[in-house]
């Protein structure tokens, strides 16, 4: 554990707390985002996460978080993670050459059930 995902962690936690689940992900990104960045955090959203297919540069895909230029956070709001996240959350790190993720899933009771670190 280390103390920047655990600030991007405990950002979540709070905006789960005043919000609760059951929201659509644009609202918890807004949310998440404001949490972040009234903590300190310098946050990127929706950069573009072009993908290479033999030489041809593919566009479409969109990483929703990138804190303090260190850890790709990806946002769910859904009952069950489907088992694709986590393969969407390591190519995004690929991508963009980040070792640290978190996929962060707001559609769960407690939301510290539904935090998922990532590593490369």
């Amino acid at each position: 554990m280390d103390e920047l995902t655990d600030k991007i962690i405990g950002s979540a936690i709070e905006v789960h707390k005043v919000l609760g689940p059951g929201l659509l992900e644009s609202i918890y990104e807004e949310a998440l985002c404001y949490e972040m960045q009234n903590r300190g955090l310098l946050v990127k959203r929706q950069l573009a996460a072009d993908v290479v297919y033999k030489g041809c540069v593919i566009k479409g895909q969109k990483l929703d978080l990138l804190v303090n230029d260190a850890v790709v956070v990806e946002i769910k709001s859904v009952a069950k993670l489907p088992d694709v996240a986590v393969s969407q959350i390591l190519s995004y790190m690929r991508v963009f050459n980040k070792n640290r993720g978190l996929l962060i899933n707001f559609g769960q009771k407690r939301l510290i059930d539904g935090v998922k670190r990532v590593s490369l």
